[in-house]
């Protein structure tokens, strides 16, 4: 039986979610599979994969063909440069406490970049917000200024009106005593 290691689809629509699974070649995409070995949420930046990663390892050794999809997160996992390390161990090139050190070399370095994708969202994330709080800030500098000048407008009318009801009362008063 040939079988394939390929994504099935769950989800909503517009938010699909993936479960990375074994299937025969001849199954529907979402109908019946052998075993499951994991996840892939692709919604999420950078998208997230939970892996079984002895099994599918043991599918990849075993002959399982993924699709273009799964192989490209198979290879992201590692799983391609273990099972090239375990053919180097099999021919002798070095032992295995040796491709166990590179492979966990290869994860360490994976996760530095990882952190540094991660920390550079976040500086993006936080400059995006500083740009939207002062533009927010300056909209509201131009929004005071207005009230300012209007209230200040209205105070000069108010203060114009007063001066010249004094100047009509003081004429009527100098009108009375003469």
């Amino acid at each position: 039986m040939a079988t394939k290691i390929r994504l099935q689809r769950h989800g909503r629509k517009g938010y699909a979610f993936y479960s990375i699974v074994i299937a025969d070649v001849r199954a529907p995409r979402d109908g019946k599979f052998t075993e499951k070995i994991g996840t892939y949420n692709p919604n999420t930046n950078p998208a997230t994969v939970d892996l079984k990663f002895d099994r599918a390892l043991y599918w990849v050794e075993v002959g399982a063909q993924p699709t273009d999809t799964v192989r490209n997160i198979l290879s992201r996992e590692g799983v391609y440069l273990m099972k090239h390390l375990k053919g180097g161990v099999k021919k002798g090139a070095f032992d295995e406490a040796a491709a166990q050190a590179k492979f966990d070399a290869w994860k360490a370095d994976r996760q530095k970049g990882l952190a540094a994708v991660e920390a550079k969202l976040a500086a993006e994330k936080r400059a995006a917000e500083n740009a939207r709080l002062e533009a927010e800030k300056k909209a509201d500098a131009k929004v005071q200024e207005k009230v300012a000048e209007k209230k200040a407008a209205e105070a000069a009318a108010a203060a114009e009106a007063a001066a010249e009801a004094a100047s009509e009362n003081t004429e009527a008063t100098e009108e009375a005593n003469a």
